[in-house]
């Protein structure tokens, strides 16, 4: 491998928008970023997650699950016309919210679990302001070229090129915006048929009105305001800093290796001067998407996509050097270095005490190993994070689809018949929540003597009727059950309703009152 000097190594013409010599004030107008695509291992990851999370957005809605006749086919539904969700083999009902509140709490954990062990990944990677504007880097270079054509082209007078080619652009953000828009509101209706209506001016106005909404939004956040999202309108780089401690990774240039710059190491070296491994080229400037200068320390606005990385460790190569000049480090690393290099705090950074006359670094550097991010409070989030997914499969697994729900009337309370018998009234509601229709027997538990009668069901009075529900239905019933007068013990008297499904042994109860007169003759 032929390695380079350090002057041989291009400067990129870099400037961070708000580095620590030159802070900006609050209201300063912006400054615009055009980030130089990076190769390497991170960049790599990148690609694939943007085309995994994508791939799921845009592709879930057309999943097909079948449920039978009586239900939709499509995986992943939130049927709001007749308040369901469906999941693949997972159907909730409104009654049953719990659950989505309990994905909630697994993703809120699962994301202090990600931040405290590798800081800001889903930031970096997984979110979808990143990978949006990912996206549209992509179309954005495609069309106008890396970082210098853009910059050139930005700072050139219009010209029918340049009006042509930013036309380009934003019609293709535009249908991306449009597309993100569409993809959204199949998860609301079924996806061929909604398709259809919208493409013929037949769906409802809402479809219309989301499709727009979220065309605008994908468009001005993703294409136009991008970084500002992150550091202007985003709460979790507030927040995140709460999670971290001094064993969480985070991207970081180890200046106990790097500093002091030069790009005249030879020179430097011959002059008695101290020179670090940084040769101050702003690579890593110029990759990063929220234009800053990692070289400054954390910062609010790093969103540790780890394109720095890629950019320093592909210079380190050039010049024949070991990588991880930017790297992922944990602060206690970073201290336990830094010491070694300033002597404790009682010199300036000198390289020299990093590495061995050999030029290889010192048996006494710490080291990242897998190991040191597996530390209490990672179990704790762990442990926190498995508790909630096992009471959720469990209850998923061990919940009954067969419900009852028992209503008194209130007014009357009560009715005495030409016979004497008391009567009360009932407004009992059968949950069917399975695709399929159900023959459903209820009965009438305790009550001496007692009977019912259903209106709607031409049966005589009995203690037990079949009722026939729907699939996936509410079945509302209107029940009388009368009890002879000689038989009743009490003004207010327990009993039960009891339902149950033969054909799978499901079965539910509920414990209702028989009010009847205090006095009586």
């Amino acid at each position: 491998m032929h390695v380079l000097d350090q002057t041989q190594v291009e400067r990129l013409e870099a400037e961070a928008v708000n580095s620590a010599k030159t802070r900006q004030p609050l209201y300063a107008a912006r400054k615009k970023i055009f980030p130089k695509r990076a190769s390497g291992r991170f960049r790599q990851f990148k690609w694939l997650v943007m085309a995994i999370t994508l791939g799921i957005y845009y592709l879930t809605p057309w999943l097909r699950w079948d449920r039978g006749s009586f239900a939709p086919d499509q995986a992943v539904l939130v049927d709001l016309a007749n308040r369901r969700f469906y999941f693949f083999f997972i159907e909730i009902w409104p009654q049953e919210f719990y659950y989505v509140a309990g994905l909630l709490m697994m993703a809120g954990v699962g994301l202090f679990l990600v931040t405290s062990t590798v800081g800001r990944a889903w930031c970096g990677y997984a979110c979808p302001q990143t990978v949006w504007v990912d996206l549209f880097l992509v179309v954005e270079r495609a069309i106008e070229g890396d970082r210098n054509a853009r910059m050139k082209l930005d700072a050139a007078p219009w010209t029918a090129r340049k009006l042509f080619l930013r036309s380009i652009k934003h019609v293709i953000w535009l249908a991306i915006g449009m597309a993100t828009g569409g993809a959204w509101i199949f998860y609301f209706a079924d996806t061929p048929t909604l398709l259809a209506e919208v493409f013929t001016g037949t769906a409802a106005p809402v479809a219309y009105v989301t499709i727009a909404v979220l065309t605008g939004t994908t468009y001005v956040f993703g294409g136009l305001m991008r970084e500002q999202v992150c550091t202007y309108m985003c709460p979790w780089p507030r927040i995140q800093a709460a999670m971290l401690d001094e064993n969480s990774l985070t991207v970081t240039y180890n200046d106990w290796r790097g500093e002091p710059r030069s790009r005249h190491a030879k020179k430097a070296l011959a002059a008695g001067q101290l020179v670090g491994d940084c040769v101050d080229c702003n690579a890593c400037v110029a990759v990063c998407p929220m234009g800053i200068d990692i070289r400054d320390g954390q910062q609010l606005e790093c969103i540790t996509c780890a394109l720095c990385i890629d950019a320093c460790d592909g210079v380190m190569d050039k010049l024949g050097r070991e990588r991880g000049l930017i790297s992922y480090a944990t602060l206690a690393d970073y201290n336990a270095n830094m010491a070694v290099a300033n002597a404790g705090g009682t010199s300036p950074v000198n390289p020299a005490l990093v590495r061995t006359p050999s030029g290889s670094f010192a048996d006494g550097l710490a080291h990242f190993h897998l190991s040191k991010i597996f530390r209490l409070r990672t179990y704790i989030y762990l442990g926190a994070w498995l508790a909630i997914g096992i009471v959720l499969v469990y209850s998923l697994l061990t919940r009954e689809r067969l419900d009852l729900n028992v209503l008194h009337d209130r007014n009357p309370q009560f009715v005495t018949l030409s016979d004497g018998s008391i009567r009360n009234g009932y407004t009992v509601k059968l949950l069917n929540m399975i695709p399929e229709p159900r023959t459903i027997e209820v009965m009438l538990q305790g009550l001496d003597g007692g009977e019912m009668s259903i209106v709607g069901i031409d049966q005589s009075p009995s203690r037990s009727f079949a009722v026939a529900v729907e699939p996936d239905r509410l079945k509302v019933l209107k029940v009388f059950v009368r009890q002879p007068t000689e038989l009743i013990k009490e003004p207010v008297q327990s009993f039960e309703f009891r339902i149950a499904d033969n054909a799978s042994s499901e079965s539910a109860r509920y414990t209702a009152s028989f009010n009847a007169p205090e006095n009586r003759k």
